[in-house]
């Protein structure tokens, strides 16, 4: 049986802290900064056997009718709707607050089941905050640190307490999941660009709700945020990530933790959707981000947003596109590219289906004998050049991995086969066995020489 349970609280309490706690990772951006969290995040927690859903919310702060503080509450209002228990947050050193005492009431009218948590209370100085949260009438504070694990103990007496008993027909399948079954599992994607490229608003469409924090201010999204879409049949974990700066303007605390959040969702992601504006497209920044993307070796896609702004929208301006990404992009010819618009919901069709695609080639293997039937004819057609007057050797090549496609060359030098051959070489793979786009590897082997025991000795 699943339990959910929302945190929340007011600004700057550790609520992203014993988010973190409980899933085992820092997922949630932690900063001494207030109102780090906007968008609320879900994970899987474990507090001793009890194995519950989690979900982090923004600060309850109040805000003007429509402004973002004001949605970011409506994010944490739906979170509650959800929850099946809240853990209410206190700031146990700061002590009580009017905002507390405000949202106290606030959470008390959620009719759902209330532990008061008092974060913080590592030490003697939290103890008085601590007593003062009696005055709530949430019933015992527990106290904990968050930080340090302190009280988690005492946490999980009161969390078991008003979890529901495990069904006794509930039975852990451990079974290694067959091919058939992975084949099935959701494809993680990550949803990548410069800030105000109008990724949030893309994946709200996906989701037809209001699921994620928009607006025209650049750097609205923090934390990258996952939610499961389920599109024509097919299960997708798609992540929303921090706009991508240049790192000479990326200056503040929180905007590098953001970054590195986004960084590690594209490490993470099997396809990247790199997100480009259709007025500012191919811009250094975009460049500098797909060959990120392509040094991770992740399968890649193009999305151009707010084509519904475009004058002209027909067969020429698709065709632009195309030779403008071949261009920019020659480590990865080919790539898919798709015109969208995240807001009307133009090209979304084409968008999932070319994500599809990618995951499809990403995941591909060339049987060895076409491998070597093409690798004989390409070293026909164009031998390897002749270094310091000697022959260059090139034996045979296999597929060692999917994802992405990598490849053993084995030859006779392989310190001096020049990079220009490589490239000849991968680029004539992606045209023969159609792999247009996804990273392709080469990595360079010598041959054991046979002989090399029966050599002279010096004498």
């Amino acid at each position: 049986m699943s339990f959910t349970v929302a945190i929340i609280g007011r600004p700057n309490v550790g609520k992203s802290t014993l988010f973190n706690r409980l899933v085992g990772q820092k997922l949630a951006l932690v900063d001494d900064l207030p109102g780090v969290t906007r968008d609320r995040r879900e994970g899987e927690a474990r507090l001793g056997d009890l194995e519950f859903t989690i979900i982090d919310t923004a600060g309850l702060d109040e805000g003007a009718k429509g402004s973002l503080t004001a949605r970011m509450q409506e994010q944490t209002e739906t979170a509650i709707a959800q929850a099946d228990a809240l853990f209410f947050v206190i700031d146990a050193r700061a002590g009580l607050t009017p905002t507390d005492r405000a949202f106290a009431d606030f959470a008390r009218r959620a009719n759902k089941p209330v532990l008061l948590v008092a974060n913080k209370s590592e030490g003697k100085h939290g103890d008085a905050g601590a007593m003062e949260s009696f005055a709530l009438g949430l019933g015992d504070p527990i106290q904990v640190s968050a930080e340090h694990g302190e009280g988690m103990g005492e946490l999980y007496d009161a969390l078991r307490a008003i979890m529901p008993e495990p069904e006794d027909d509930e039975v852990e399948d451990d079974e290694p999941q067959t091919e058939e079954e992975a084949a099935k599992r959701p494809i993680r994607v990550a949803i990548v660009g410069r800030p105000n490229a109008g990724k949030s608003t893309l994946i709200n469409h996906l989701l037809g709700e209001e699921r994620l924090l928009t607006s025209p201010e650049a750097g609205t999204t923090r934390d990258s945020i996952a939610v499961e879409i389920n599109w024509k049949g097919r299960e997708f974990r798609v992540f929303d990530t921090a706009g991508l700066r240049r790192r000479s303007r990326i200056e503040e605390k929180l905007e590098k933790l953001s970054v590195a959040d986004a960084l590690r969702a594209v490490r993470f992601a099997e396809v990247v959707v790199l997100m480009m504006d259709t007025q500012n497209k191919f811009e250094e920044q975009d460049l500098r981000i797909a060959d990120l993307i392509e040094r991770e070796g992740r399968a890649v896609v193009l999305a151009v947003n707010k084509w519904d702004l475009m004058e002209s929208k027909g067969g020429g301006a698709i065709s632009n596109l195309r030779r403008d990404a071949d261009h920019w992009l020659p480590q990865l010819k080919g790539v898919p590219i798709v015109a969208v618009s995240g807001l009307m919901g133009e090209g979304i069709d084409r968008l999932m289906t070319a994500i599809q695609d990618a995951y499809a080639i990403w995941n591909r293997r060339v049987p060895t004998s076409a491998l070597n039937r093409w690798f004989e004819q390409a070293v026909q057609a164009n031998p390897p050049p002749a270094v310091s007057g000697r022959r260059l050797k090139l034996n045979y090549i296999t597929q060692t991995k999917a994802r992405p496609p990598s490849f053993v060359l084995f030859c006779s030098r392989a310190d001096a086969v020049p990079q220009s051959y490589l490239r000849y070489l991968t680029n004539s793979m992606r045209e023969t066995f159609e792999l247009p786009g996804t990273p392709v590897r080469i990595t360079l082997r010598e041959k054991a020489n046979p002989f090399a025991h029966k050599r002279k000795r010096p004498s």
